[in-house]
């Protein structure tokens, strides 16, 4: 048992308890995913619902494994990284608006030539600016107030990403904006020009509205929101799937929603969990989302480094944030926006890019705690006396 734990301590470093929290919804998510498909295996898959299964757990662990190699990695190296994706993503987001796969009236997605996978560029670009805003405020901590130096590389940086976003997916493009704002307020940008990032923000998601290619639904999906006389389908499947779940729900697979629900596995894969699983399966999730913040902030308060303080907050942010709205969606606190609930929905590339975040937050945890050892070392070491003359 002593050996196990030596392994397990010295192959999985980082906060333990963001471990525990994403190995327990992954694990969750193979179940619930698996009885959300199943009227979906029965329309494309001929009935064979262990093909979703072994399908979305295939994915699930590969996330894993690439989230327990990004923590490898010292995350000092992410500002590099981030950097080069950032000025990567741009130029294929833009291909990816005029030439990627129409899906739902809006190109989000390529598709990577050698093994046939479509993945959202988006989620790359997400990623990237998060980790580059980091790094150039923790540069520019001690010349935060200019503004040609420090802000102005910023407001271009987040107002190219956002609207080449916004053009096709309006949702995320707002809560990247968001993230960014409160990254930004967390790395002492003066208060001045953040008003600016959001009157830019406000004006660029507005023009995305009129030119983009899903303005048409955002306006609906927010008149269908402020119009209490008409539910929309969705939202009206999922309310019934939350009334009939009760306080303990009715088992797992045991739905009955999920043969009417659109998306049941993945942009209402809470209202799923709480039919099956109760009020009581709906708090615990929220519970293990918000703890999951809080380690997060943990990080930050911890950090002895402003890089890492601000990426551990902002991928933290990025993620529980998403999870809110997703949920808050589901229980009618918002419009409909179509973002999945990250670590539970059935997704592709997207839970990769899920384990990237969580991986590259495990790994300021990890070299925090090993830049902590290592001062700690060096101010207990003994002093060697001068020889005498």
């Amino acid at each position: 048992m002593s050996q196990f734990k030596t392994w397990i301590d010295e192959h999985f470093k980082g906060d333990p308890i963001i471990w525990g929290i994403v190995i327990l919804l992954s694990l969750f998510s193979i179940l619930v995913v698996y009885s959300a498909t199943g009227s979906l295996a029965y329309k494309y898959a001929g009935g064979n619902t262990e093909l979703y299964l072994f399908r979305h757990a295939s994915l699930v662990f590969v996330s894993l494994f690439v989230m327990w190699l990004a923590h490898k990695v010292p995350y000092k190296n992410y500002a590099l990284y981030a950097r080069l994706a950032m000025y990567i993503s741009m130029p294929l987001l833009l291909v990816t608006y005029l030439f990627g796969s129409n899906i739902n009236e809006a190109n989000r997605w390529l598709t990577i030539p050698v093994i046939n996978q479509a993945f959202q560029p988006s989620d790359l670009a997400k990623l990237a600016l998060i980790a580059a805003l980091a790094a150039m405020l923790a540069r520019r901590q001690n010349n935060i107030k200019d503004f040609k130096s420090t802000f102005l590389p910023i407001i271009i940086a987040i107002g190219i990403i956002s609207l080449l976003i916004a053009l096709a997916n309006m949702s995320t493009a707002i809560l990247l904006l968001s993230t960014c704002l409160l990254i930004m307020f967390i790395g002492r940008v003066p208060m001045k020009y953040l008003v600016i990032v959001v009157m830019v923000g406000v004006l660029g998601l507005t023009s995305a509205v009129f030119l983009g290619q899903r303005g048409g639904t955002f306006r609906s999906r927010i008149e269908s929101f402020m119009d209490k006389d008409e539910i929309p389908f969705q939202a009206e499947q999922s309310y019934i799937a939350i009334a009939t779940g009760g306080v303990t729900g009715k088992g797992p697979g045991n739905s009955e929603q999920r043969n009417s629900l659109p998306h049941p596995y993945s942009d209402f894969i809470y209202a799923i969990i709480i039919e099956e699983y109760g009020m009581v399966g709906g708090v615990t999730v929220l519970f293990l989302y918000l703890a999951l913040l809080y380690r997060g902030m943990r990080i930050v308060a911890n950090s002895n480094k402003a890089f890492g303080g601000l990426l551990s907050a902002g991928l933290s942010f990025a993620l529980v944030i998403q999870a809110l709205v997703n949920m808050a969606v589901a229980v009618g606190l918002g419009p409909i926006t179509g973002l999945p609930l990250p670590l539970l929905s059935m997704g592709g590339t997207s839970l990769v890019f899920t384990g990237i975040s969580l991986g590259i937050i495990l790994s300021v945890s990890r070299g925090d705690h090993q830049d902590e050892i290592q001062t700690g070392s060096a101010m207990n070491r003994p002093k060697l006396k001068p020889a005498l003359s």
